[in-house]
């Protein structure tokens, strides 16, 4: 079964990490100095929030977590679907204290999309060893990535939503 995902660069950790405590009514599943996580039944959501140097402040990523190595495949095939030319894979990648398979694609607006497969935690943001770590602020490959406005940056916003 597929779980939601959603990524929030912050400003403030544990200002964010305080509201969506309340507005979720749970406390995060995963909590480091820079990172939380809730995996949440209700809705099936995989949310996560970090606050680390260069990155995007608000929506980071979306994307799409699955069970099994089969349904991460399946995905595959729907993100080559959507755009064959822009999938990006990332076997084994190394990213928000988890060792996964990954996939992304970029949507039209320019929002990434990710789809992965968790296989094991990991002791750092971007590694298993501390130089690892220090190497870059987020895991969304170049393609993706220069979709983002830079860390400071707003989005411009127009329409009823803005």
């Amino acid at each position: 079964m597929r779980r939601f995902h959603v990524h929030i660069g912050v400003e403030n950790l544990d200002a964010s990490i305080r509201f969506y405590a309340n507005l979720f009514g749970t406390e995060p599943s995963v909590r480091k100095d820079d990172y939380a996580k809730w995996m949440l039944d209700d809705p099936r959501i995989n949310f996560a929030i970090s606050q680390r140097p260069g990155t995007h402040v608000g929506v980071d990523h979306l994307g799409l977590q699955t069970d099994t190595a089969d349904e991460l495949a399946d995905l595959r095939s729907q993100f080559a679907a959507a755009d064959s030319a822009a999938v990006s894979d990332q076997p084994n990648a190394n990213c928000c204290y988890a060792l996964s398979d990954k996939h992304w694609v970029t949507d039209p607006q320019g929002i990434a999309w990710e789809g992965f497969h968790t296989l094991d935690q990991i002791e750092y943001f971007n590694g298993t060893t501390e130089d690892q770590a220090k190497a870059g602020s987020c895991c969304t490959p170049a393609v993706a990535a220069a979709a983002l406005p830079k860390a400071g940056e707003r989005a411009q916003r127009s329409g009823c939503c803005g």
